[in-house]
């Protein structure tokens, strides 16, 4: 799979992260370096997931993810798994981000999955979340790891707004 910032049309410096939501207003941080390269569109169509997922609606969250695929190929639904990541974790130095989740090996393949991606994203392993992309897709259990995906991310969100 190519990577997100090989297939980019435009350079972006926007956040999914300064999105507003109703009740909630995320504070805009920092830029995250690695999703600054992304075409516009993917920004757009992880606001769209979250906004889903905020609203409890997971078929609408799947069905944003299958547009996209329809749209852009699983290139595209990478680059807004990626944007999902970059929400969760924000831009932390490369290779500081260690995985410590009790229990993992035991987890559904969807929470396994999730915490692999995130920890490639925080350590800018580009290579080992595009092999866990490919891999869910292969096992045909990129949905639910999307899904589960975009849970994560808003109850990360929630989290921080507590």
């Amino acid at each position: 799979m190519e990577s997100p910032r090989s297939a980019a049309r435009q350079p972006s410096a926007r956040s999914v992260t300064a999105m507003e939501m109703p009740g909630h207003r995320l504070t805009p941080g920092p830029t995250v370096a690695q999703v600054t390269d992304l075409p516009e569109q993917t920004f757009d169509d992880a606001t769209a997931v979250l906004r889903s997922a905020l609203a409890g609606d997971g078929d609408a969250v799947v069905g944003t993810f299958d547009a996209v695929v329809d749209r852009s190929g699983l290139e595209g639904a990478y680059g807004v798994a990626w944007c999902l990541a970059a929400t969760m974790v924000g831009d932390p130095p490369p290779g500081t981000a260690a995985l410590d989740f009790p229990g993992l090996d035991e987890a559904r393949y969807d929470a396994r999955w999730v915490a692999r991606f995130v920890s490639a994203y925080a350590n800018h392993d580009e290579d080992t979340g595009e092999a866990l992309f490919g891999a869910a897709a292969a096992d045909g259990l990129l949905p639910e790891c999307l899904l589960t995906l975009a849970g994560s991310t808003v109850a990360t969100l929630r989290s921080r707004a507590d």
